[in-house]
């Protein structure tokens, strides 16, 4: 299971808000949880995605799309994976080794 860190900036709007677009990428991820391909978690800053690696970039490709869909003229996506194959790693399991060690 691979887990990513995605933020979707959309460039070229009239005014500073991009909380609208945050919310149409959040739909298509909800869609993508309940079909069961894909985990998901929003952030203050990004958005972090939890599934198969190759679920994961299908999802990304579609929320890349998605502020083009509303007449954005440019879309820069930061993607960072984390991916391991020695163990089970979730976001979950992530979060509870640190706190163990708090």
């Amino acid at each position: 299971m691979a887990i990513a860190d995605v933020t979707v900036i959309p460039v070229g709007m009239e005014g500073p808000s991009v909380s609208q677009y945050v919310a149409d990428i959040q739909r298509i991820l909800k869609k993508h949880e309940e079909e069961g391909t894909i985990h998901f978690q929003l952030t203050p800053m990004n958005t972090i995605i939890e599934g198969n690696l190759s679920d994961i970039f299908t999802v990304i490709q579609e929320i890349h799309e998605s502020p083009f869909s509303k007449g954005v003229p440019r879309v820069a996506t930061s993607i960072r994976i984390d991916e391991r194959r020695d163990k089970p790693s979730t976001m979950e399991s992530k979060m509870k080794s640190v706190k163990e060690k708090l």
